[in-house]
C-alpha cells in the first residue's frame, strides 16, 4: 500500500466536515507511506466540490457529474471508486463511518478483495503497514489491527476522530471516465430526508452535554436545551445518562457513542470518565460545570466552574441570550 484514497460523501456538492478530516489524514498517511493522497467525488455537484477540495492537502481529486450516481443505488459510487483505486494501484481507502459510507466500504472491499477495518478512531504507520485502532464490544476492548496484504485496505473512519487541516497543495483535478458496459437495476425513486429540526452533534459548533449530575431526564430539556439553543448548538449526554434512559443513545458522546469536535464543549454534571473524554477531547475549548472541585473532567477542561449547576446554567443561559440579542 502506498497511495491513500478518500471517498467523499456529499449531497448536491455539499459535504460534511468529515470529508476535510479525511483529507488531512490521507495527507499524513500518504506522506508516511511515500505515496499520493487522492479524493473521489461522484454525483451532482461533484465538479464544484472537487475545486473546493483544492483548498485541502490532496494531490489528485477525481470527479464525475455522472447523473447515474444519483439515479441508481450505490453501485455507480463503487464503480468510480474502484476505477480510481485500480488506476492508483495498492492503496488505502478511507471512507466516513456513516450509513452510506459503511455500505460503500463493504462493496469496495469485496470488489478489490481487500481487508476492511471499521469505525476506526486512530491510524498509525509502523514498518510500512497501516495500523487501525478501533473500540469494540461497547468500548470494553480497544483493538489494533493491520492489513495482511500489501495491496488494498478499506477503512471506515469515525467522524471527528481527526482534525481537518486546510492547506492548498495545488491538487490536480481530474475527470473520471465512465466505466464501459455498466448497467444498473436498482434505482432511487425518491430521496426523503426527515427534518429533525436539530443540528447534528457531529456538526454543531457548540455542544452542551449533561451527565449523572442532572439527576433525571427533565433538566436536559429545561436546562441544557435553552443553553445549547442560545448560541446555535446541540445537546449531548454521557453514557451514564443514556444508560439511565434519560436521553436516547443517539445523544451519547464517548468512545462507544459519538465523537464531537465543536469550538466549545460544555460538560454539565459529568464526572469525565476516560470513555467520555475520548469523545470530546478534541474540542476547541472545554468548560466543565460541577460541584466537585476534584472531578476527573477538570484535568481535561480549560475551565472548571465549581458550583450548583441548577443555578449556574440558567444564569449562563440568560447571559448568552442577552449577548445574542445585543448583537442581533
Amino acid at each position: 500500500m502506498r497511495d491513500v484514497i478518500v471517498f467523499v460523501e456529499h449531497s448536491a456538492g455539499q459535504t460534511r466536515k468529515v470529508t476535510f478530516e479525511l483529507a488531512a489524514e490521507a495527507r499524513r498517511l500518504a506522506d508516511a507511506l511515500g505515496g499520493k493522497a487522492h479524493a473521489v467525488v461522484a454525483g451532482s455537484g461533484a465538479a464544484a466540490l472537487a475545486h473546493q477540495l483544492q483548498n485541502h492537502p490532496l494531490d489528485k481529486i477525481h470527479y464525475t457529474d455522472d447523473p447515474d450516481v444519483d439515479k441508481y443505488l450505490l453501485d455507480p459510487f463503487v464503480d468510480y471508486l474502484e476505477a480510481v483505486a485500480k488506476s492508483a494501484g495498492p492503496s488505502v481507502i478511507l471512507v466516513p463511518n456513516t450509513m452510506l459510507g459503511r455500505d460503500i466500504a463493504g462493496r469496495i472491499a469485496a470488489r478489490l478483495n481487500a481487508g476492511l477495518a471499521s469505525d476506526v478512531t486512530e491510524l498509525r504507520v509502523e514498518n510500512g503497514r497501516v495500523q487501525c485502532v478501533a473500540p469494540k464490544l461497547q468500548g470494553s476492548t480497544i483493538t489494533t489491527c493491520a492489513f495482511k496484504s500489501g495491496d488494498y485496505g478499506v477503512i471506515t473512519v469515525r467522524p471527528n476522530a481527526f482534525s481537518a487541516a486546510p492547506k492548498s497543495t495545488g491538487a490536480e483535478v481530474l475527470s473520471i471516465e465512465k466505466p464501459s458496459g455498466k448497467s444498473y437495476k436498482m434505482a432511487v425513486e425518491s430521496d426523503v430526508e426527515e427534518a429533525s429540526g436539530e443540528l447534528g452533534l457531529e456538526e454543531a459548533p457548540v455542544v452542551v452535554s449533561g451527565g449523572r449530575g442532572l439527576g433525571g431526564p427533565q433538566p436536559f430539556e429545561s436546562l441544557l436545551k435553552p443553553l445549547a439553543d442560545a448560541p446555535g448548538g446541540a445537546v449531548g449526554a454521557s453514557r451514564a445518562a443514556a444508560d439511565a434512559g434519560w436521553v436516547p443513545y443517539s445523544l451519547q458522546i464517548g468512545q462507544t457513542g459519538k465523537i464531537v469536535s465543536p469550538q466549545l464543549y460544555l460538560a454539565v454534571g459529568i464526572s469525565g470518565a476516560i470513555q467520555h473524554k475520548v469523545g470530546m477531547q478534541t474540542a476547541g475549548t472545554i468548560v466543565a460545570i460541577n460541584r466537585d472541585p476534584t472531578v476527573p473532567i477538570g484535568e481535561t477542561a480549560d475551565l472548571l466552574v465549581v458550583g450548583d449547576l441548577f443555578q449556574i446554567v440558567p444564569a449562563l443561559t440568560a447571559l448568552v441570550q442577552k449577548a445574542k440579542a445585543a448583537h442581533a
